[in-house]
């Protein structure tokens, strides 16, 4: 592309003319990026500059809307270049986020540490009684002014000076550690042949099989490290050896010595969290994250935590003997090891449900659970989803439908990425390319879903399991969090909410996908279209907390870690050594890994999103479980009036009121865990 032709303020980068307002994605390529991100910081700067040097008085329009209508270019860079970054990255991509990722924490140090600028915020929010101001904006300009001071605002010239070093350190290491963990994910594959795949399902063989042809080996069959292979592998495969192998390679990503190997960024980064939280006047960095959470206080999270975690290890401890009953009946007279456990526990599925999961995957194809999530969110809030055909995204795979609510207008714009490939990191994540709101001209949200489920031989459907369903319904419950939003305000809208409750429409919405008339509709068998039969339903709805043990004990053990490394004075000078030392300390089930061991925990050193703070996704389903019984109470899974005051009081609402308060306008009170524990099969 000639850059002298599409100079960057008129690059497809910052002008989105494609169809239904898209990006036009053919257009870009990955060397304009480092243009436009130069075009945007230019002109956020100038913005800035402007906003800190105006001579009227500060108001709210010309200070708080004028920030945060600022920066729309490089906002606009950003969103696709992270986008790409996450779903499909090259070497280029790399090296530039490599680059990109400490100069942006280098550009928002300087705006939270602008002088100027925070003197005109200081005042709004000195005078604020007396602006008569909504509720909404309100609590927009406190979290502003607040945002201003964590951002190092209130400290002196040494102070800021080092902040800004340590944002911008960090911001580095985050981006490493997340390139190591995908370094050893897509080099590693494990290929075997016909007689390696005794007790493998269809689907998964055909699933490995594509695996294969991507990476150069038609006609064999590969292990991946992507869980939509790797677990089902670990599940179904009668061959010990190769589940060892599998799993050891599993968990030990980014700790495998060499370029890649992340534990010496975890100490660094741990170091300066630690130093950063100090800078601040916090106590450890734990107390830094939770004060702007529902937790508040480290102690708060670890009253929920210990509780559980006692419960499911006792839950654990007694699966483990009814799995080592099984195992030497079969012969197997070892003692239940890691790469053991899935493998006997879907035969103790089978003995206690006689069933097994495969049995459901042919009714849980691909297109299916999409049409019922969509479904769902019609029968809930009014949604339709017409998938536009042909519309270029950032790889061939990305399906894209234009969203409409109930009365046919326009909402907005939803973009899906289901499959795994190399290119892409592993989990499963919704963003957004556009945030909705409605100040100044407003504008209307563009929001993604990238899975990683395993992609099916041309012409064959993809099936999933119900794990993979449940994981689509999460993620489509954090897009309609993001769809969904009235906010006025940008800083306020969809998901920019406290990292404890944003979870909370993400689990919530999983729970319509076991509900009876949701699968008896599209739960349908890839070949008959014969609805799932009410026996297996009815199996799989009975066996829905099985092994709950295990997977509340690999879970809650990585969130004591987080909090460990986090809620501590000083760093560890050897983190892997502390991991392994907690794990003692709680008495950790040598059988059971963390979900996520630290040298590929992701949401806790790519980025400092959920560090201290993986916790949330528990302390939100404390919320989930309390407000699905809104329905079960009211007796109809799509109550009208339960789903207008949902509607309203959480997916609508963003971080428009303090989410306790959004909570109890929903539901009336705040919850307890007794439900929470009862979901889970542990109370």
């Amino acid at each position: 592309m000639n850059h002298d032709v599409f100079p960057p303020e008129r690059s497809p980068l910052a002008d989105w003319n494609g169809r239904i307002g898209l990006p036009e994605f053919a257009r870009i390529e990955d060397d304009a990026f480092e243009q436009g991100f130069e075009a945007g910081f230019a002109a956020h700067n100038a913005e800035i500059d402007a906003i800190a040097g105006n001579p009227e008085t500060p108001s709210v329009e010309n200070t708080l809307m004028a920030l945060e209508l600022a920066g729309k270019t490089l906002e606009r860079v950003s969103a696709i270049f992270w986008c790409k970054a996450g779903a499909h990255t090259n070497e280029t991509i790399q090296r530039l986020e490599r680059e990109i990722s400490p100069r942006m924490a280098r550009h928002y140090s300087a705006i939270a540490m602008n002088e100027a600028l925070f003197e005109r915020v200081d005042r709004l929010y000195r005078e604020r009684d007396a602006l008569n101001l909504d509720p909404e904006t309100a609590r927009v300009l406190e979290k502003c002014w607040k945002a201003f001071v964590r951002g190092g605002a209130r400290l002196d010239g040494a102070g800021k000076k080092r902040l800004a070093e340590i944002n911008e350190a960090l911001a580095g290491l985050g981006a490493k550690f997340g390139q190591n963990v995908l370094a050893d994910e897509s080099k590693w594959a494990l290929f075997l042949g016909e007689d390696d795949l005794a007790g493998l399902p269809q689907a998964l063989r055909s699933a490995m099989a594509e695996a294969a042809e991507s990476r150069g080996e038609a006609g064999r069959f590969a292990v991946t490290l992507s869980r939509s292979i790797a677990e089902p592998f670990l599940t179904y495969s009668r061959r010990r050896d190769l589940r060892e192998t599998v799993l050891k390679a599993f968990v030990s990503r980014g700790a495998n010595g060499g370029e890649t190997d992340n534990a010496e960024i975890v100490r660094e980064t741990l170091r300066l969290r630690a130093e950063k939280a100090r800078l601040l006047g916090y106590e450890t960095f734990a107390a830094y994250k939770l004060d702007d959470t529902m937790a508040k206080t480290p102690e708060r999270v670890m009253a929920l935590l210990e509780p559980v975690w006692n419960k499911a290890r006792e839950k654990a401890a007694a699966d483990a003997k009814e799995l080592q009953r099984l195992a030497t009946a079969a012969g197997d007279n070892h003692a239940i090891a890691p790469w053991d456990w899935r493998f006997y526990a879907e035969r103790l599925r089978s003995e206690r449900f006689a069933f097994d999961e495969g049995a459901l995957e042919p009714y849980l194809a691909l297109d299916n659970v999409i049409a019922a999530a969509f479904d769902v969110a019609g029968r809930l809030f009014g949604l339709t989803f017409e998938e536009i055909e042909g519309v270029p995204a950032w790889h061939e795979d990305v399906r894209v439908f234009l969203v409409r609510n109930a009365d046919g207008t326009e909402r907005g714009v939803f973009l899906a990425d289901y499959f795994n490939r190399p290119s892409k990191r592993s989990g499963a994540w919704m963003s957004r390319l556009q945030t909705a709101h409605k100040l100044g001209g407003g504008q209307r949200p563009i929001i993604y879903n990238v899975m990683n489920f395993a992609k099916p031989p041309k012409g064959r459907p993809a099936l999933l399991s119900p794990d993979d369903a449940r994981t689509l319904f999460h993620e489509f419950g954090h897009a309609l969090h993001g769809l969904l939003s009235e906010a006025t305000w940008p800083s306020v809208s969809g998901t920019a909410v406290s990292r404890d409750f944003v979870e909370l429409p993400s689990q919530l919405y999983e729970h319509w996908f076991t509900v009876p008339e949701v699968l008896s509709k599209h739960a349908r068998h890839v070949e008959t279209g014969e609805p799932m039969p009410m026996e297996l339903v009815n199996k799989m709805r009975a066996a829905r907390n099985f092994n709950a043990g295990f997977a509340t004990t690999e879970f809650t053990a990585s969130a004591l870690v987080d909090m460990a490394f986090h809620a501590a004075a000083e760093a560890p000078e050897d983190p892997l050594a502390l991991e392994a030392a907690e794990l003692e300390r709680l008495g950790a089930p040598a059988a059971i890994p963390m979900r996520h061991r630290t040298p590929h925990f992701l949401h806790a050193f790519s980025g400092d999103g959920y560090s201290a703070g993986y916790y949330s996704y528990m302390w939100s389903e404390v919320l989930d479980a309390d407000a699905f019984r809104a329905f079960e109470e009211a007796g109809d899974p799509f109550d009208a009036e339960t789903a207008a005051k949902l509607l309203k009081h959480v997916y609508a609402a963003g971080d428009t009121a303090d989410p306790e308060a959004l909570y109890k306008a929903f539901r009336g009170r705040m919850p307890s865990p007794e439900a929470m524990m009862e979901k889970k099969g542990l109370a």
